[in-house]
């Protein structure tokens, strides 16, 4: 008897410890966000880059990431990618990609935004509209969007999973400058009908609180539990055994 009460008194002692672990790791995850999301803020307050600073290999264009930047190019239009199965708020859909052709003869493919996909017709998307000529744009630097899984060889069409910088700058016959830029508002302030609720870093830190208390909880239940079950139990079964 009293051996197996060890052993349940060792189990409750580990899982207790091992949830309560479970909600530090929680609370962790979210200090990591909230950390990251202050550094991105402290980068994005910093006065914009040049088009003539912006970075021209891999090394300058990481710790250039999360800046703002003025450009001036013309939309390359004929070469409009969408990229599917892409969230924004919760919805998949599709992000809206056009390289913008600087003045020295590269380009910077700029994601442009988010657009639904077509309830009906699941590969249906019409590219919003773009302004001819020269235009002036504001934006955020950021890496290429993020690889998704992908059966089978890459697509080259105008609806693809995925983005390779070297292969689509042979397609649009322009050097890519190694990133891309986050548009933050539509050109020239005439509304394209794109959503540009671009994620932030701590955007979902809540739910990392959320999962803590749960793991807190649970390490609790099972304190609870055993209190109840091996001391408070057992003793005022004895005090009745005895009355």
């Amino acid at each position: 008897m009293r051996f197996e009460r060890i052993v349940i008194l060792l189990a409750a002692l580990a899982a207790s410890a091992g949830t309560a672990r479970l909600g530090l790791w929680q609370l962790d995850r979210a200090a990591q966000k909230n950390a990251l999301q202050s550094a991105l803020d402290t980068r994005r307050a910093l006065p914009p880059i040049t088009q003539e600073a912006l970075a021209r290999d891999e090394a300058t264009a990481t710790a250039q990431h999360h800046r703002n930047v003025t450009l001036h190019g013309q939309w390359m239009k004929a070469s409009t990618l969408f990229l599917e199965n892409r969230q924004m708020n919760g919805r998949v859909g599709f992000y809206v990609l056009t390289p913008l052709a600087l003045d020295d003869g590269t380009a910077v493919v700029v994601q442009r935004g988010w657009l639904p996909r077509d309830a009906n017709e699941r590969m249906r998307v019409t590219a919003p509209s773009l302004p001819a000529g020269e235009v002036q744009l504001v934006a955020r630097i950021a890496p290429t969007p993020a690889r998704l899984y992908e059966l089978g060889a890459a697509a080259s069409g105008v609806i693809r999973q995925n983005l390779d910088l070297a292969s689509y700058a042979q397609e649009i016959g322009r050097p890519l400058r190694p990133l891309s830029v986050l548009q933050l508002s539509a050109t020239g302030g005439i509304e394209d009908g794109v959503q540009r609720d671009w994620p932030q870093a701590a955007s979902d830190v809540h739910k990392h609180y959320g999962y803590a208390f749960q793991w807190f909880a649970l390490a609790a239940l099972i304190v609870a539990l055993y209190v109840w079950f091996q001391l408070i139990s057992p003793s005022r079964a004895s005090r009745r055994a005895k009355t």
